[in-house]
């Protein structure tokens, strides 16, 4: 089992996963997860790989649920199917019956997953974990416990920041090889360069504000952490 967490993170320094060409670029949180899944997709062409992802978002930590979340990524990996197995097309037309014709529970989610990644490889990505509410975050992590434990082929990326990564060993069983990973300051202000190049407003921003900017954003850049 092999699982994978960078946390939000500047740069790649992983020549294994990432190419040399993309390790070469001025590489910003999302775009290292992008990267990754991008990377996936390409290999998993012309074989029987699924990939699915999620990322969290802060602003909408109170609508991003375990139920959400797994249900997301249910619905990615049965879109992709040509046939539904029997029983989960059976799991959802028995929730339609119930009062209001409510969703599946957190509990069959969990078990169509494990149905459905037992029998191909699939590769979950998930980003941000860190700004998933705590709640939620224990039930994921459990959650995807279950999947790994009935399907081995299953492979999972984590992206967060260094304070989750206790959490994520310890609620995956130990079955976690991690890597902490600092962006260089070189490389944030090189990023941040390109981005005020392209500042469509420029006449808005003095030499001051710009030196600020090179100045206090590097210096207040966290630790990343990456996990396999």
């Amino acid at each position: 089992m092999e699982i994978r967490g960078p946390g939000r993170h500047s740069s790649g320094n992983e020549d294994s996963f990432l190419g040399r060409e993309e390790r070469e670029l001025v590489l910003t949180c999302r775009d290292v997860s992008s990267l990754v899944v991008d990377r996936l997709c390409h290999r998993a062409r012309g074989q029987n790989t699924t990939v699915t992802c999620f990322y969290f978002d802060f602003a909408a930590r109170k609508d991003q649920s375990t139920t959400a979340m797994l249900g997301s990524l249910l619905k990615q990996l049965v879109s992709g199917m040509e046939t539904i197995p029997e029983d989960i097309s059976q799991a959802f037309q028995e929730q339609k019956k119930a009062i209001g014709g409510r969703g599946p529970q957190l509990i069959d989610i969990v078990k169509m997953l494990q149905t459905i990644t037992s029998t191909q490889r699939t590769f979950v990505c998930t980003d941000a974990l860190d700004e998933c509410a705590a709640v939620h975050r224990v039930k994921i992590l459990d959650s995807l416990r279950q999947i790994l434990e009935k399907s081995p082929r299953t492979r999972i990326f984590i992206a967060g920041r260094p304070h989750i990564r206790g959490e994520v060993e310890r609620r995956l069983g130990g079955q976690v090889i991690s890597v902490s990973l600092c962006p260089k300051k070189e490389d944030i202000i090189r990023y941040l360069r390109v981005r005020l190049g392209e500042d469509e407003t420029p006449d808005a921003m003095d030499e001051s504000l710009i030196t600020d900017i090179l100045e206090k954003i590097p210096g207040n850049v966290s630790e990343m952490y990456a996990g396999q």
